[in-house]
């Protein structure tokens, strides 16, 4: 009995969490729209929404969505339920920002930070700028719902942890979720960078619509978040998309920072332009780029860049040659998992048209015609802004999935009382719903 008891307040769980993705992911903005999205009775979706809106998560606005008869009341989420703290970290900067559970960001704020200094002194300055953060809100934002965390290397998702990652001496192993956990008393996710970027795209950016997307992050180094049928794709352990780490060349000098070599990242990546720009710099075969390494001591990709749309040679042909690799890399992922659109992010990405329609010739080129008779090629609609939306998105799919729904909830009362009546509704409808022999 105690089993059956659980799996039917399971089901009612999920029904919940079927209800909210309804709402915050596919528009429904009334009881007609989730019945329809869902495929649950309406008398079952009668029943969640009061569950819903008992605990707080939703309002039911008394503005007419349109249609005959009687007015249907305009659902939406909540954002006074409780807020949430992300921070998207990464290699020499942070995005932080606070936002209340309808996903609204209230205040956010990019500051300079250097990954390398470690753990302990980059997550203190991340708790240092979340306390401004409060201190700009100047509100009663409610509970704390959940924390957020985005960081430049691979991280195993279920621990929290980075693993092995290259440009983040002393994070290996690291229990970033743990450390916020216990600090804030509220739950904690961390996922990398290209991930969260790849998400928020796919929210609120130009991958909106699109159930197959690859999003490429070429910056320091190159990485790329998945959206197959419509979920992000983290792979077994988290570690998916790593595509900055496939062979692209075969010559043995070409050595990446994991040890391996003739690796993506080490031929195109951001450090990789800046070596080849200074090298061309010093043999003079650049003047542009020598007067800058002059003036400035060192170069950078974007410093390529501004040489290539001044018509210096040497530098467009790198852009040329980094697009052409990312592309020939592109296609094959083409191949695999057929998308229907790409996006191109980071830093490097920004260097302009040269870039972009190198990668857009490889990929067209060398993928199968099938699978580029629709594909999209496209730069980032969001920029750096997409890594502090998509963090906040990971949050609500976590604290809204119906393996956490029940904490969810409990954690958004205002009250003992109120979390008392939630639980109750929860376990009669699951009885109700035990009884019926043909519900939907």
């Amino acid at each position: 009995m105690a089993n059956k008891a659980r799996d039917q307040e399971n089901l009612v769980l999920d029904g919940l969490s079927r209800v909210l993705d309804a709402i915050r992911l596919h528009g429904a903005s009334s009881q007609s729209d989730v019945v329809r999205i869902t495929g649950l009775g309406r008398a079952a979706v009668a029943e969640r929404i009061g569950i819903l809106d008992g605990a707080g998560l939703l309002v039911m606005d008394d503005t007419v969505v349109g249609g005959r008869g009687r007015p249907p009341r305009r659902l939406r989420l909540s954002g006074s339920a409780g807020h949430l703290l992300v921070a998207a970290l990464g290699a020499t900067s942070a995005d932080v920002a606070l936002a209340d559970r309808a996903g609204t960001v209230l205040v956010s704020e990019t500051v300079a930070l250097a990954i390398a200094d470690g753990p302990e002194a980059v997550l203190d300055r991340v708790d240092a700028l979340f306390a401004r953060l409060y201190d700009r809100c100047g509100g009663d934002v409610g509970p704390l719902s959940g924390i957020g965390i985005g960081i430049p290397g691979p991280v195993e998702f279920d621990t929290g942890r980075p693993v092995a990652p290259p440009i983040m001496p002393g994070w290996d192993g690291y229990a970033i979720a743990d450390r916020f956990r216990s600090r804030y008393g509220a739950p904690a996710w961390v996922d990398n960078d290209v991930n969260v970027l790849a998400l928020g795209e796919w929210r609120e950016g130009i991958a909106r619509g699109h159930s197959n997307v690859v999003f490429i992050k070429i910056g320091t180094g190159i990485g790329a978040g998945i959206i197959s049928d419509g979920s992000l794709h983290r792979g077994a352990q988290g570690a998916a998309g790593d595509v900055g780490h496939i062979q692209v060349v075969e010559d043995p000098e070409v050595i990446c920072r994991c040890g391996n070599v003739g690796c993506l990242e080490a031929v195109a990546g951001g450090f990789a332009i800046a070596r080849q720009a200074e090298r061309a710099a010093q043999e003079g075969r650049s003047p542009y780029l020598a007067a800058v390494l002059d003036r400035e001591g060192a170069l950078t990709a974007a410093d390529v860049a501004a040489a290539a749309s001044r018509g210096d040679a040497v530098s467009t042909e790198m852009l040329q040659r980094a697009g052409r690799l990312v592309g020939t890399m592109l296609a094959g992922v083409v191949n695999l998992l057929n998308p229907s659109l790409i996006v191109i992010g980071g830093g490097v990405a920004a260097a302009g048209d040269v870039l972009l329609a190198s990668i857009r010739e490889s990929v067209y080129r060398r993928s199968l015609p099938l699978a580029t008779r629709n594909l999209l090629v496209t730069p980032s609609s969001l920029g750096h802004r997409g890594g502090v939306i998509g963090i906040v998105a990971m949050v609500l799919d976590e604290l809204y999935c119906d393996g956490n729904l029940m904490a969810t909830l409990t954690r958004s009362e205002v009250s003992s009382q109120r979390a008392n009546e939630t639980q109750g509704a929860i376990e009669a409808e699951s009885r109700s719903e035990g009884g019926a022999t043909a519900r939907p």
